[in-house]
């Protein structure tokens, strides 16, 4: 069986799937870190996700 090689290297970067699992990588050390399961309170502050129920909103330094 012959197996073309792959034109310009194998350094492809898909940014999307980098961002997923450093997110991946943020829950599971808060979760190493937890005595208890982490809330779902917890997990969205892990994941940085405002809701907009809070009024103040995300933290300066996490507003775009």
């Amino acid at each position: 069986m012959y197996v073309a090689p792959m034109r310009g290297g194998t350094a492809v970067q898909d940014h999307v799937a980098l961002a997923e699992i450093e997110l991946c990588g943020d829950l599971i050390i808060a979760a190493s870190a937890a005595v208890e399961r982490l809330s779902s309170d917890r997990i969205d502050e892990v994941l940085g996700v405002f809701d907009g129920r809070d009024e103040q909103g995300p933290p300066a330094d996490q507003r775009g």
